[in-house]
């Protein structure tokens, strides 16, 4: 029987630490890296229509239609699976975007697993995790849906246990292209001053060196705060025990920057989803 709609939450994640390891042969980069989801959500609803279109509604609507990895994801499974059938996805992004939080590579796992669902396709977990990879190296983390220590491209998963922290995450209004931060990565690393130094994650460099709000923030304030940075950025996150923790965090965000207070969850809400 196939459902009409479902409503999901679509997670975000950190980075406790990542490492650039090497270039590949076929141009990308093996990583190794700890991968922690938070309870922060993207909305998102999905609809069988009458007609065979794919229909995304974003709110905000800041993403082109060609250029949504969920489209790519929509489309790529009704070619491959002969479904005749249209669908609208409603997407609400709490999310930041460009922020290293990993919302477009959730938002394609979760359209992935609730139009498999919907649609009754019975895709096995291993095949829909190799969709995931074709469509970026993030998705196949949240399709598998737990905690996990990462490896190769992002495709490498070992499962590890929760952290039991809190944290603030701090986002300036700055979209970072993954894509492009690899690239002054690779032109940069011999000219970057102490590019592993900083060694909770391999681009901290590159974005202090690059955006000066974030220099000028994260020299300011690294004495005093544990200022950690999550993927290529550019939301930076603090960990957190308790109020006072709290407090002493809140004096120092910039008055033009997001922030969001998350904590750490075990399992992803779409887990065993089939």
């Amino acid at each position: 029987m196939i459902t009409n709609s479902l409503y999901l939450k679509s997670p975000a994640k950190i980075n406790l630490y990542l490492k650039i390891l090497k270039k590949r042969l076929d141009g990308f980069h093996d990583i190794d890296s700890a991968f922690q989801l938070i309870d922060l959500y993207d909305e998102i609803e999905i609809i069988n229509i009458d007609s065979n279109e794919i229909k995304i509604i974003c709110d905000p609507s800041i993403i082109k239609k060609e250029d949504n990895i969920v489209f790519k994801a929509v489309k790529a499974l009704k070619e491959d699976y002969g479904v005749d059938k249209g669908v609208q996805i409603s997407l609400k992004k709490n999310i930041p975007i460009g922020a290293g939080l990993g919302g477009g590579s959730s938002n394609a796992a979760t359209v992935l697993l609730g139009l498999s669902k919907m649609w009754n396709l019975n895709i096995s977990h291993q095949e829909m995790l190799k969709r995931g990879k074709n469509l970026g190296a993030d998705v196949p983390f949240f399709i598998n849906g737990e905690n996990a220590f990462v490896s190769g491209i992002g495709n490498r998963l070992k499962y590890k246990d929760s952290e039991k922290n809190k944290y603030v995450l701090l986002c300036p209004d700055i979209n970072i292209s993954t894509k492009e931060m690899f690239k002054y990565y690779e032109n940069n690393f011999y000219t970057l001053k102490n590019p592993d130094k900083l060694n909770q994650n391999s681009f901290l460099t590159c974005v202090l060196s690059r955006y000066s709000e974030i220099n000028s923030f994260y020299k300011k304030n690294i004495i005093s705060f544990n200022i950690l940075l999550t993927g290529t950025g550019s939301t930076l996150f603090i960990p957190y025990k308790n109020s006072n923790d709290l407090d002493k965090i809140m004096q120092i965000i910039p008055i033009n920057w997001r922030f969001f207070l998350t904590e750490a969850i075990q399992y992803s809400p779409l887990r065993g989803m089939k």
